[in-house]
C-alpha cells in the first residue's frame, strides 16, 4: 500500500531528527504534517493531519506509527473544549476525528500540532533547548539568544490548552519560527518539511552554541575532594560488586532489570561539588522524570569508600528514599489518583563508579540511564548560564500520576513468565545450551550466552536479538578468574543475576583402560569443577540480591545409568548430580532453588555428539552413526527421540512459579529409560 507523499516526507524528517540524540531523546517529542488525500467515501480531497502517535520513537518511526486525523474535525474541538479541569477528555475526543482505521493512538500533544497554523510542526526535547527552558531566567535568555524568532512559553502541562497557547503565539508573532516551552522543550514550524526541520535544528544548534560560548568554566562547581572517578578497571570491579545489592534494593516493590553507565558525563557530574544540590532538585522534562522518577538515589560517600561501607550506607539511603517518595505521593495524591507505583529508585548514583538505572526490561533500564544523562546535560547548560530551576514537584506529580499516563501503562501487554529474569547459560553457543537460551528469551528473560569461543557466543546472542535481549561472553568454566569475569560481565550488562544454567560440557567415549588421566581431568575440569566454580560465583550474587533465584544443572541419564566405555563422562555427571542435592540443601535459606535435568540421547544439534562422541557410541552399540538418534529412541519407553528443545522446555518449567516449592529435583528428559529411573 502506497504512503501519502506528505506522510512519507514527515517520516523521513522524523527519522533524521530522531536519529541524532542532540535533537531529542529516545521516544521523546513528536512531529506532524498537514496535507490532502482523497476521501474514499466522497471521492473529494480532504485535509488531514499526520502526527506521531503516542509512545512512538521518531528515529524509528514508520507509517503505522502515525495517527491520522481529519483536520477540520480536530480543529472543531475548539468549540467544545471544556477548559483545563477537563483536559483529559480531549484525548478521548481525538478518536472521533480519526481518518480511516488503524494507525497509532493520538498523543496528548496532538492539539499542539493540529491547532498551530503551519503545514509542518516539530516538538522536540533537545538538551540545549531544555537547558534554556529550565534556567531561572529562561525568558530573558530566550530573547537574548534568539531575538524575536523564538518566543518563550511559560510552563503548562501538555494538552489542548497548550496547543491553543502556541497557536496564538504563532498568530501573534508572524516573524517567529518556534518557541521555548518552559521546563519542557522546544516547538518549531515551517511551511515545508525542510523549513520546519531547518528551524528546529537552528534553535537546537543556536542554543548549544550560546551555552558553549557563554557557560561559566565549572557549571557543577569545583571538584569535590575524594569524589573523582576511579580508574576504569577499579570502578568496574566495584560496580560489579555493588550491583547485586543495588538491584535487590531497587526491586523491593517489584523485580527490575538494570543497566550500568560510567560515561564521562556521569562521572564528572558526581565528582563536582554541586551534584548533591542538583540531584535533590530532580529532573524537569516530563519525558525525563517519567522514566527516572523525580530524583535519583545518590550515595553520599566518596569514591574511596569501600564496597562494604557503600553497601551499609545504601540500606539507610534506600529506606530514606522510600519514605521520601511516599511522602511526595501523599502530599499530592487525591482520591482520583492512581495507586502509588512503587517507592524504589530507578536511578542510583555512586560517586567514582557511575550510574545504575532500572526498568521492567533491559531497554527500559538503558533508556532511563540515557534520560538521566540528558538531565545532567540540561543541568550543566542551565547552571552554566544561570541557575537550574525545574518545574515544581506538584506539576511533576500531576504528570507522573496523570490518568492518561496510567491508561498508557494499563494498555501494555501482560509480562511474559520470565520477565525481569536475568539468566546466564554456559556452553550456550550451540546445541542444548543454545536451545535453552532461545527458550528463556522467548519467555521474557534476558540472557548472557557464555561459551569458550567469544565469537560463537556473540553470534548466537545476535540471533536472539539486540544486546537489550542477549549478550555473548567468553567463559572458560574451568578457570576461576574467567568464571568470575563472566559473572561480572553479566551483572554489569543486566544489573544482576537470577538464573544460572550449568550446561557447558564435553565427552570422550572410552573404555576404562583407554581413558587417560588427561581425559579424566579434562571432563572433570569442565563439568564437575566448572559447575562448582560457576555456582559458587553466581551464589554470591544471588545471596547479595536477596531475591532468590535458580541454579540448574544439565546433568545426564548417565549420572544414574551405568553403561560401558563411559567412565570419565558418567562419573563427572554423577558428581554434578550430587552437587544439585548439596547446593539445594545449602542455598535454600536464601530462596535459591537448585535442580537438575537428566537428558539422554540428544543427537540432533548436539555439540558433544558432533565432536566424535556420536561415532564412538554408535561403534559401541554396533550401528551406523546416522541411525544413533533412532536407536536411542527405540530403547526408550515412549519410543521418542530427544532433541535440545525438549531439554530447554524442562529448564523453563522448573524455573517458573509453578515449581516455586521444588528444589533438589532431577528431571529425566530421556523419553523413558527404566534403568535410569531415580529410586
Amino acid at each position: 500500500m502506497s504512503v501519502n507523499p506528505t506522510a512519507a516526507e514527515l517520516i523521513a524528517r522524523s527519522n533524521r531528527l530522531g536519529s541524532d540524540p542532540k535533537n531529542t531523546n529516545y521516544a521523546g517529542g513528536n512531529t506532524s504534517a498537514k496535507g490532502t488525500e482523497i476521501d474514499p467515501v466522497t471521492g473529494e480531497p480532504v485535509e488531514l493531519l499526520w502526527v506521531k502517535g503516542s509512545g512512538g520513537d521518531l528515529g524509528t518511526l514508520k507509517p503505522e506509527g502515525l495517527a491520522v486525523l481529519r483536520l477540520d474535525r480536530m480543529r472543531a474541538l475548539q468549540d467544545v473544549y471544556p477548559g483545563l479541569d477537563r483536559e483529559d477528555e480531549m484525548v478521548a475526543a481525538f478518536d472521533y476525528t480519526l481518518h480511516g482505521k488503524g494507525g497509532a493512538a493520538p498523543s496528548i500533544d496532538t492539539a499542539m500540532h493540529g491547532l498551530v497554523d503551519a503545514a509542518h510542526v516539530d516538538h522536540l526535547h533537545p538538551d540545549s533547548g531544555i537547558a534554556i527552558a529550565t534556567a531561572a531566567d529562561g525568558p530573558e535568555l530566550t530573547a537574548k539568544i534568539f531575538g524575536d524568532k523564538v518566543v518563550w512559553v511559560p510552563w503548562r502541562r501538555p494538552g489542548f490548552q497548550l496547543g491553543l497557547d502556541i497557536a496564538a503565539i504563532k498568530a501573534d508573532n508572524p516573524q517567529a519560527i518556534g518557541t521555548i516551552l518552559g521546563g519542557h522543550g522546544i516547538t518549531a514550524w515551517g511551511d515545508t518539511s525542510d523549513e520546519a526541520e531547518a528551524n528546529s535544528l537552528w534553535i537546537i544548534d543556536t542554543a548549544a552554541a550560546y551555552i558553549e560560548t557563554n557557560s561559566r568554566p565549572e557549571p557543577f562547581g569545583p571538584p569535590l575532594d575524594g569524589y573523582a572517578a576511579l580508574p576504569e578497571a577499579e570502578r568496574r570491579a566495584k560496580a560489579a560488586a555493588l550491583a547485586p545489592t543495588i538491584r535487590g534494593l531497587a526491586s523491593a516493590d517489584r523485580p527490575v532489570v538494570g543497566h550500568f553507565t560510567d560515561s564521562p558525563e556521569v562521572l564528572d557530574f558526581l565528582a563536582s561539588a554541586e551534584h548533591p544540590r542538583l540531584t535533590a532538585l530532580g529532573t524537569s522534562c516530563p519525558d525525563h522524570f517519567l522514566r527516572t522518577k523525580v530524583k535519583p538515589l545518590t550515595v553520599d560517600l566518596p569514591a574511596t569508600a569501600s564496597v562494604e561501607e557503600v553497601i551499609e550506607r545504601l540500606g539507610t539511603l534506600h529506606e530514606a528514599y522510600r519514605e521520601d517518595y511516599q511522602a511526595y505521593y501523599d502530599r499530592h495524591a487525591t482520591a482520583d489518583s492512581p495507586a502509588i507505583r512503587g517507592a524504589d529508585p530507578l536511578i542510583v548514583l555512586v560517586p567514582g563508579v557511575g550510574m545504575f538505572s532500572f526498568g521492567k526490561d533491559k531497554q527500559t533500564a538503558r533508556v532511563a540511564g540515557e534520560f538521566y544523562v540528558n538531565a545532567i546535560n540540561v543541568m550543566r547548560g542551565a547552571e552554566g548560564l544561570s541557575t537550574y530551576a525545574p518545574i515544581d514537584e506538584a506539576e511533576k506529580f500531576a504528570i507522573e500520576y496523570w490518568a492518561l499516563e496510567e491508561a498508557k501503562l494499563q494498555r501494555q501487554p501482560a509480562p511474559k513468565p520470565l520477565a525481569t529474569r536475568i539468566a546466564l547459560v554456559t556452553g550456550a553457543a550451540s546445541g542444548i545450551g543454545k536451545a535453552i537460551a532461545t527458550r528463556l528469551v522467548a519467555e521474557g528473560a534476558v540472557v548472557a550466552i557464555a561459551d569458550l569461543s567469544l565469537e560463537k557466543a556473540q553470534a548466537a546472542a545476535a540471533e536472539l536479538g539486540s544486546t537489550d535481549v542477549a549478550i555473548g561472553i567468553a567463559a572458560d568454566v574451568s578457570n576461576e578468574a574467567a568464571v568470575q569475569a563472566a559473572i561480572d560481565e553479566t551483572v554489569l550488562a543486566f544489573g544482576g543475576l537470577d538464573l544460572v544454567v550449568n550446561n557447558a560440557g564435553l565427552s570422550l567415549s572410552k573404555s576404562l583402560l583407554e581413558t587417560t588421566e588427561a581425559d579424566w581431568d579434562l571432563q572433570h575440569n569442565v563439568m564437575a569443577k566448572g559447575s562448582f566454580l560457576v555456582s559458587k560465583a553466581a551464589a554470591r550474587v544471588l545471596i547479595d540480591q536477596k531475591l532468590g533465584g535458580d541454579i540448574v544443572y544439565i546433568s545426564s541419564k548417565n549420572s544414574v545409568f551405568a553403561g560401558p566405555n563411559n567412565i570419565a563422562y558418567s562419573a563427572t555427571k554423577a558428581d554434578q548430580a550430587h552437587q544439585v542435592r548439596l547446593l539445594a540443601a545449602e542455598l535454600g535459606e536464601y530462596g535459591v532453588k537448585v535442580n537438575g535435568i537428566n537428558p539422554d540421547g540428544v543427537v540432533r544439534g548436539s555439540g558433544i555428539f558432533a565432536s566424535g562422541w556420536g561415532a564412538n557410541r554408535a561403534k559401541t552399540y554396533g550401528i551406523d552413526e546416522q541411525d544413533l538418534g533412532k536407536f536411542y529412541a527405540q530403547r526408550t519407553i515412549l519410543k521418542r527421540e530427544v532433541v535440545p528443545e525438549n531439554v530447554a522446555n524442562a529448564v523453563f518449567a522448573i524455573c517458573t512459579s509453578d515449581f516455586s516449592h521444588t528444589t533438589g529435583l532431577h528431571i529425566p528428559v530421556d523419553a523413558g529409560v527404566a534403568a535410569a529411573f531415580l529410586r
